[in-house]
């Protein structure tokens, strides 16, 4: 029954088991799921190469004659939301976070991630290139395989894609709800996520909603432009949004990000190569998070800061997490040097900030995925007006 059910519920199920296992199961039963998600965690930092590799170079080669051309759209798309979102994050933070605030003088919050349950054991799934790699491998191959419009190596990539589609189908997707129920077990039970909200709760709900802004923003310019329902592609967006939230993971959200893209009515092509690369490169939530976190930080030790030396940041900000996207609390970790060489964070100040930005990583997961489909559909449009040749389901390589 529980298999065939749709993948909302099951994440649903899955969040609402885990925090009763972390607040009534004994210590043993979270060690244990916490083991599991260090497994399951592993293999997914293995896979999340070979996604990008298996489908963004057959979605590149799909795209025909303009591809490089679209490639560098949507580079640009999703650059230019990261730092309009930064944007949006500060002048928000500078009006309104002053007025709502009023932190005690001597607040200090330890990493969360200190306090979870280790595993019992860990088992080592090095990949076998990084992210950056992967991303440049399948960029040259795509593009190459496009301009020479030979069949050969298209088919190797085209088969690699159907390989790494069942590995996602038929071992990704089932254990997903599991790995949900592990990390909200393991929260619940070290009880920090609960603290730190409790002292910074207004801060939260200030950049949540700044999150849930933005993505009704994105979608209803993206649906304006596209010609698509605005209502219906939040409603297909709830699954990859919910699924984000609970892995606080782009990568792992792929697949599922993927099938949103495909009810919205994004082309087989466009979706495949513009979900896993906004996984990688969209980083809007994130920026976000951490702008407005790090106001929130010199605001509670009294730094002075200006719009000049924010914007500067914010702008490195967007090229700096590209190095670590996908991974939970990757995104703050890749962020520490800006922090401590454009704003002058401490010791002190960059472990605030490690805590904060993970007591509510999910959040900014879940509207940098979302953000990605509101680009899909913006290029997707711009891929038919282009004519490249695309066609809904087939490719230019199509009866070769």
């Amino acid at each position: 029954m529980f298999k065939r059910m749709g993948l909302l519920p099951r994440l649903i199920i899955a969040i609402i088991c885990g925090i009763l296992i972390g607040k009534y199961f004994p210590q043993w039963c979270v060690g244990l799921l916490a083991t599991f998600n260090g497994i399951f965690g592993n293999f997914l930092g293995f896979v999340i190469p070979l996604i990008i590799l298996g489908f963004v170079a057959p979605g590149i080669a799909d795209l025909g004659k303009g591809a490089g051309k679209l490639l560098g759209m949507t580079v640009a798309f999703a650059y230019g939301s990261t730092i309009l979102a930064g944007l949006f994050a500060f002048f928000v933070g500078t009006n309104i976070m002053p007025k709502i605030i009023n932190f005690a003088s001597n607040i200090m919050a330890t990493n969360p991630e200190e306090h979870l349950l280790p595993p019992y054991f860990v088992i080592d799934m090095p990949p076998l290139m990084g992210v950056m790699t992967a991303i440049l491998l399948a960029f040259i191959l795509g593009i190459g395989i496009s301009a020479l419009k030979e069949k050969t190596l298209y088919n190797v990539t085209v088969e690699f894609q159907k390989i790494v589609s069942m590995v996602i189908a038929y071992v990704v997707i089932p254990l997903l709800p599991f790995h949900v129920a592990g990390i909200f077990a393991n929260m619940t039970h070290a009880g920090e996520v609960g603290r730190i909200m409790s002292v910074f709760g207004k801060v939260f709900l200030l950049v949540i909603a700044s999150h849930l802004i933005l993505i009704i923003v994105y979608f209803a310019i993206a649906c304006t432009y596209g010609g698509k329902n605005f209502f219906q592609c939040l409603k297909n967006q709830i699954p990859g949004y919910v699924t984000a939230l609970g892995t606080q993971s782009s990568a792992a959200t792929i697949p599922v990000n993927v099938q949103c893209a495909e009810r919205n009515g994004v082309s087989k092509a466009v979706r495949d190569f513009v979900i896993p690369l906004g996984a990688t490169i969209h980083l809007a939530g994130s920026t976000i998070t951490i702008t407005m976190c790090s106001l929130a930080v010199m605001m509670l030790h009294g730094t002075q800061f200006t719009f000049a030396s924010m914007v500067g940041f914010i702008a490195m900000l967007g090229i700096t997490m590209v190095a670590a996207p996908g991974v939970p609390g990757g995104a703050v970790m890749a962020a520490l040097g800006v922090l401590e060489s454009m704003l002058g964070f401490s010791e002190a100040q960059l472990g605030l900030m490690i805590a904060l930005y993970i007591a509510q990583d999910s959040f900014g997961t879940a509207c940098n995925v979302s953000g990605d489909n509101a680009i899909a559909i913006v290029v997707d449009k711009i891929a038919s007006k282009m004519k490249m040749g695309v066609r809904r389901e087939e490719s230019q390589f199509a009866g070769k």
